[in-house]
């Protein structure tokens, strides 16, 4: 499926709610070396033969030649305009949605029931 996304701040901010945590705690620390930007689900190379099937891609196998030849002399000038499908790029859950993803995790549940909420 095509996943949704969130902000580690309203997942931070789902938390504190959900665990009675104190939101105004919640400090931006800013990104560390190295640290990604954003999760990538589908890279543009997948993208060239991936099929977009509404709710999800469709990514068959790459069964290309490795005959270059097709390559410098007939050419391949066709390639499929999807892009690149990433957190940056999808749908992003606002506070509600984030909560109730987290509510549908076993242990977030069984977490809550131990403190009585």
């Amino acid at each position: 499926q095509k996943a949704p996304a969130c902000t580690i701040r309203t997942q931070a901010e789902a938390v504190c709610e959900l665990f009675g945590g104190d939101k105004s705690k919640i400090r931006v620390i800013g990104i560390r070396h190295g640290e990604k930007m954003y999760e990538t689900l589908l890279t543009n190379e997948e993208c060239a033969n991936a099929v977009d099937m509404g709710n999800f891609y469709r990514v068959p196998c790459d069964k290309r030649s490795l005959n270059y030849d097709k390559y410098f002399k007939e050419g391949e000038t066709t390639r499929n305009t999807l892009t690149e499908f990433n957190s940056a790029n999808t749908r992003l859950l606002n506070l509600e949605e984030v909560k109730e993803k987290l509510l549908s995790v076993p242990y977030i549940r069984e977490e809550l029931a131990k403190d009585g909420k």
